[in-house]
C-alpha cells in the first residue's frame, strides 16, 4: 500500500513532523494520509449511509474538479477525477467512506482529500492536501441546489468591538528580528494586567489560523473583554514579522516571547509586574523557557503545553493519534517500535547525510523509485534531520520547569491526541514541584480535544469540521485564573 511503504511510516512521519502542536501545523498538514491509511486496511468500520454515486463538483485553490464516485450497497467502492483544465479525465482514486467521514485518495501525484458528508447529503466538506499545502474544499453534488460555504466560525470576532486595537512592531534585538503583531487594550481606565500569547507549531500568524478557526483571535478578544490586555504576533518569517522559521529552534521562540515582554511591559497602562505568558502547544515550550529566565513572566498559562522528554513525547503521540482512530493493539505496538527506531537512528547519527540515507532504508524498504513518493520521503526527511527537529529530541521540559517559580495554570483537554493530558499534566506538576513552585493549578477539561475544541473522537482530522474555535468554558477558566492572579 502506498508503493509498498506501511500505513505506520506514515503515522510516524506525521508525528516526526509534529514540532509539539505539538508540531500542530505540520500535522495537520499530513494527517489524512495516515486516516486514509487507516480506513484502507479497515480499521474504520463501514457503516450503512445515503449511496454517494453520481457526480460532484468543486474548487480547489481555483482549480474546479468533477469527481465521479460509485458508491454500491456491496462490493469495493471506485472513483475517478476530472480536471478539465488540464484536459484531465478519468484518474483514478481511492475511495473510503467510513460513517459519516469521506476520503479520496490520489496516488500521484501524491493527493488526499478527508471531509464530512453535510446533513442533507449534498455536500463534502474537508480539507484537500498536496504536497505540504492543503486547502478547504467542498464537493457539491452535481444537480444540487446547495451553494458551497465556507466553515461556519460563529466565535470568530467582529467589529466594532469595544475595546482598543492596534498594529505594532516590535524588536527582537538579541536576533535583529523585527516582529509585528496586534495589541488589544481594555477601554476602561487601567492599569492593566497583561498577557502576550504564543502559538504552537510550525509557521503560524498572530491569530493562531487553521483551518478557518482563529484560536488566538478569539482568546485575545475575550481576554480583553475581561479587562486584561493582550500582544498576540506573527513569528518569524509570517505575515508581517520579518526573519525566517528556517533552522530555528525553541530557544530561538523563546528570546521572540522575552521581546514580546519587554515591548509589552514597556507599554503605557500597563502594570508591569503583572505581565505574563500564554503558550499553547509548543508555545508553552517557549512561555517555560522565558519563565526560567531573567526578565521572564510574572504568571504563566500553558495551554496543552508538553512536559514529557521530547523524544517520548513524540512516540506517545503517534499512539494517541493511531488509538483516536481505532488502531488495533498490533497495530499500535508496529507505530512504536518504528517510531522508536526513527528516533534512535537520529539521536545517533549527528551527521545529517549519514543519518537521511538510514532513514531512506528504514522508510522506503521497498526500493521505490516512485518519483511522487521518493519527493514525498525526502520532505520528511528533512523536517527529521532539522536543528529544530533534533533539539526537540533532546528537550527534558522537567529541568526547565524546575527554574519556574512564578504562579502556573496548566491546562489540558482529556481528547487532546497530540499532547495527551493526564501524562503531560501529571510531569508539569512534578517538575514545578522540583522548582518549590506552591501556585500550581492544573485543569483537566473533559471533553476537549488539542485546540480546546468541544471533540468526538479529538484526532486532528476533526479540528476544520467543527464550529466551535474554542470552547466558551475553557475561555473562562483562563480570564478568571489571570483575574484571581493579578487583582489591583
Amino acid at each position: 500500500m502506498y508503493d509498498n511503504i506501511s500505513f505506520s511510516n506514515y503515522l510516524g512521519a506525521i508525528t516526526q513532523q509534529f514540532r509539539s502542536s505539538h508540531f500542530m501545523h505540520m500535522l495537520t498538514r499530513l494527517l489524512t494520509v495516515a486516516i486514509a491509511a487507516l480506513t484502507t486496511i479497515g480499521v474504520c468500520a463501514q457503516t450503512a449511509r445515503p449511496s454517494l454515486t453520481g457526480n460532484w463538483v468543486g474548487t480547489v485553490a481555483g482549480t474546479e474538479f468533477t469527481l465521479h464516485l460509485s458508491d454500491p450497497p456491496t462490493g469495493p467502492r471506485t472513483a475517478t477525477l476530472d480536471i478539465p483544465e488540464q484536459n484531465a479525465k478519468g484518474i483514478q482514486l481511492q475511495f473510503t467512506a467510513p460513517g459519516d467521514s469521506v476520503y479520496l485518495r490520489l496516488a500521484q501525484p501524491v493527493a488526499q482529500f478527508a471531509g464530512l458528508r453535510s446533513p442533507d447529503g449534498q455536500q463534502l466538506v474537508g480539507v484537500w492536501r498536496q504536497g505540504m499545502r492543503e486547502f478547504a474544499f467542498t464537493i457539491t453534488r452535481a444537480g444540487s441546489t446547495a451553494k458551497p460555504a465556507g466553515p461556519r466560525r460563529p466565535q470568530t470576532p467582529q467589529p466594532p468591538f469595544p475595546y482598543q486595537s492596534a498594529d505594532i512592531t516590535f524588536r527582537n534585538e538579541k536576533a535583529g528580528v523585527t516582529l509585528a503583531g496586534t495589541y488589544t487594550v481594555p477601554a476602561d481606565m487601567g492599569p492593566f494586567a497583561a498577557v502576550v500569547l504564543l502559538t504552537g507549531s510550525g509557521a503560524q500568524d498572530r491569530n493562531s489560523s487553521i483551518f478557518g478557526h482563529q484560536l488566538f483571535a478569539v482568546l485575545a478578544d475575550h481576554l480583553t473583554r475581561q479587562g486584561i490586555a493582550v500582544l498576540r504576533f506573527d513569528d518569524r518569517g509570517v505575515g508581517q514579522s520579518g526573519g525566517a522559521q528556517k533552522g530555528m529552534t525553541s530557544a530561538d521562540y523563546t528570546t521572540d516571547a522575552l521581546a514580546a515582554l519587554a515591548w509589552l511591559r514597556a507599554q503605557p497602562g500597563i502594570r508591569k509586574s503583572q505581565v505574563g505568558l500564554l503558550g499553547h502547544s509548543q508555545g508553552g515550550t517557549a512561555a517555560v523557557g522565558a519563565a526560567a529566565q531573567p526578565g521572564g513572566p510574572d504568571f504563566l498559562v500553558l495551554l496543552a503545553s508538553p512536559a514529557l522528554p521530547g523524544d517520548e513525547m513524540i512516540v506517545q503521540q503517534a499512539k494517541a493519534i493511531a488509538t483516536a482512530y481505532k488502531a488495533d493493539p498490533i497495530q499500535i505496538e508496529l507505530i512504536e517500535g518504528e517510531q522508536r527506531q526513527i528516533i534512535d537512528i537520529i539521536k545517533k547519527t549527528p551527521d545529517n547525510v549519514l543519518a537521511r540515507a538510514e532513514l531512506l532504508r528504514l522508510l522506503n524498504r521497498s526500493h521505490s523509485t516512485n518519483p511522487a513518493m521518493l519527493a514525498q520521503l525526502n520532505s520528511q526527511l528533512d523536517v527529521l534531520t532539522s536543528p529544530f527537529y533534533r533539539d526537540l529530541l533532546a528537550d527534558r521540559p522537567a529541568q526547565t520547569l524546575a527554574k519556574v517559580r512564578c504562579p502556573v495554570l496548566a491546562m489540558g483537554g482529556s481528547k487532546d491526541v497530540q499532547v495527551p493530558v493526564k501524562a503531560n499534566l501529571t510531569a508539569t506538576a512534578a517538575g514545578l514541584k522540583a522548582a518549590g513552585n506552591r501556585d500550581v493549578t492544573l485543569k483537566e477539561i473533559p471533553g476537549l480535544n488539542h485546540l480546546f475544541q468541544t471533540a468526538n473522537t479529538g484526532g486532528p482530522t476533526e479540528y476544520g469540521t467543527i464550529n466551535e474555535t474554542f470552547a466558551p468554558a475553557a475561555l473562562q477558566v483562563v480570564s478568571d485564573w489571570i483575574s484571581q492572579r493579578t487583582k489591583k
